[in-house]
């Protein structure tokens, strides 16, 4: 089983610290910029920014000179992000959990598998199959940015602060 190295594992502990930091980023500078990247209510969705800017950031630098090996950091990403909206769905949404431990426990372990994952393909990754992570991570860019400035009213984007289980939201 292969093994994260020196810098994948500093770049592991550098973005879990910078995803905590960026839940307060847009409290503490309240703009359109900090809105991109942080989280700007309580909601599911919003939270994923808290995986996806840091994760792409490190996946970048460990990959920087190498573009085609970013292709199956991008997919883990992806397939982290998909786990919390679903697991979180779940617990938040369909059991009406509100326990923080939960919320935490479920990024640590998105982020300690999002840097696992990549190591797990060997290359090359070349073909068209390995551009549809590229294509699906800028798209899901492109969806943060809009449904942060446009949300819809979805279960995924309610503000889960003042309401915290699918009884108290009228369907």
């Amino acid at each position: 089983m292969p093994r994260l190295n020196k810098t994948e594992l500093i770049l592991l502990a550098v973005a879990t610290v910078a995803g905590a930091c960026l839940h307060f980023l847009y409290t503490l500078l309240p703009c359109v910029a900090t809105a991109l990247v942080a989280p700007v209510r309580e909601s599911l969705w919003e939270h994923i920014k808290l995986l996806f800017w840091p994760y792409l950031a490190a996946a970048l630098w460990i990959c920087r000179g190498r573009p085609t090996a970013l292709r199956p950091w991008l997919l883990a990403l992806l397939l982290m992000c998909g786990l919390l909206l679903a697991l979180g769905y779940i617990y938040h949404i369909a059991l009406g959990g509100e326990h923080l431990t939960f919320d935490l426990a479920l990024y640590l372990l998105a982020l300690l598998l999002a840097f696992g994952l990549p190591l797990r393909f060997s290359g090359p990754f070349r073909g068209l199959r390995w551009q549809i992570p590229l294509a699906a991570a800028a798209v899901l860019g492109l969806l943060l940015a809009v449904f942060t400035l446009y949300p819809p009213d979805a279960p995924l984007f309610w503000d889960l602060s003042g309401l915290r289980t699918w009884i108290s939201h009228p369907l």
